[in-house]
């Protein structure tokens, strides 16, 4: 047998681009015809964790934790590049402003079908690697440090994100706006839609991949 060894944060990386190069190049017969996104993405999913799992031990995820890789706190997502978007739990609205809580490894990919051998072909474009203090909205942070910097105050703060519809009442803006003058957010990168789950946009990731901190393409 075998040995394997703790998986971290930084083989976890490396090995998304080499599953994601190994992939590329592999006729997938169980795919051909599927369309659906869900189907897809878990299929590329359940697929890399095999991957690792040759080589690796790591804890899986589980509904209870909500994320792929808890002992690593990094949730795993694929997407098509037509429409980079994913549903993730809701847990509060400062998740908008301070992001998720968790890293995202996101596996950006085209598939298509080869009619003459019945198979597909999926094409991993990105590998998107965002920490956890870039997975804020990208709008929201981007409101929030304007006011900052233009000296805003308190009021100037919850008046915001109430115009961003944050789903909070008056004492939960008072008290976020609280805590972005205590510790102003970084910048986010992730389009976070309002919903009973919130919904993930990958978009401005994608674009800023390799451009700035804490915003990573692993193929590049």
């Amino acid at each position: 047998m075998s040995s394997v060894e703790p998986l971290t944060v930084g083989t976890l990386r490396t090995e998304a681009a080499a599953f994601a190069e190994s992939l590329n190049q592999r006729p997938v017969a169980e795919l051909f015809g599927t369309t659906d996104g869900k189907a897809l993405g878990t299929w590329i999913e359940s697929s890399f964790n095999e991957f690792l799992a040759e080589s690796y031990a790591f804890e899986a995820g589980s509904a209870a934790r909500g994320i792929d890789f808890p002992d690593l706190n990094v949730d795993l997502k694929a997407t098509f590049l037509s429409q980079p978007q994913s549903s993730c739990p809701f847990r509060d609205a400062s998740q908008k402003v301070f992001g998720l809580g968790y890293h995202l490894l996101v596996f950006v990919y085209e598939k298509t079908d080869i009619n003459q051998t019945r198979t597909a072909r999926i094409d991993v474009r990105h590998v998107v690697f965002v920490e956890s203090e870039r997975t804020a909205d990208y709008q929201t942070t981007a409101g929030i440090r304007g006011i900052l910097e233009r000296e805003g105050n308190l009021e100037d703060l919850a008046a915001f994100l109430e115009e961003r519809n944050l789903p909070l009442d008056d004492t939960g803006r008072r008290s976020l706006a609280e805590r972005i003058l205590a510790r102003p957010p970084q910048q986010g990168y992730i389009t976070v839609s309002n919903a009973l789950q919130w919904r993930l946009q990958y978009g401005h990731a994608i674009r800023n991949a390799g451009e700035v901190a804490g915003v990573h393409d692993l193929l590049r």
